[in-house]
């Protein structure tokens, strides 16, 4: 690998590391958990949680997927076989949060003509091409 790819790959792997454990933190508090409930309770693939959990518990939940999902991406470098399951859960991760364009109600409007997609959505394609990289 060229240095300048691998100072890009290396960018974008520990970006999205960043990404994934600092989210998923943020998970862990009430503002987050009603913040994703909307994204979350419109979704065929998730809104079952909350039959069983409170909505913190559902977001704390999430969280613990994300910030194991970031550590296991993270390892790439010293634990190949980890890093290919953090791949793997990582793709899964954003192509769900995807999901939530199709599933939310009014998540993409207009503004003054332009279509867009409320919730940073958009910026998980990134994500996914990372995981699956």
């Amino acid at each position: 690998m060229k240095k300048l790819d691998k100072v890009g790959f290396y960018t974008a792997l520990y970006g999205v590391v960043i990404i994934l454990l600092w989210i998923g933190a943020f998970k862990f508090t009430p503002t987050e958990a009603k913040a994703i409930k909307p994204l979350v309770i419109n979704s065929p693939l998730m809104s079952w949680m909350y039959n069983f959990l409170s909505e913190m518990s559902v977001s704390k939940l999430i969280g613990i997927t994300e910030i194991g999902t970031g550590i296991l991406l993270g390892f790439y470098p010293w634990f190949k076989k980890a890093g290919f399951v953090g791949g793997i859960l990582t793709s899964i991760t954003f192509l769900v949060t995807l999901s939530f364009i199709f599933t939310t109600p009014n998540l993409i409007r207009q503004i003054d003509g332009f279509w867009i997609v409320d919730a940073f959505i958009l910026k998980d394609l990134m994500g996914l091409g990372i995981g699956l990289w």
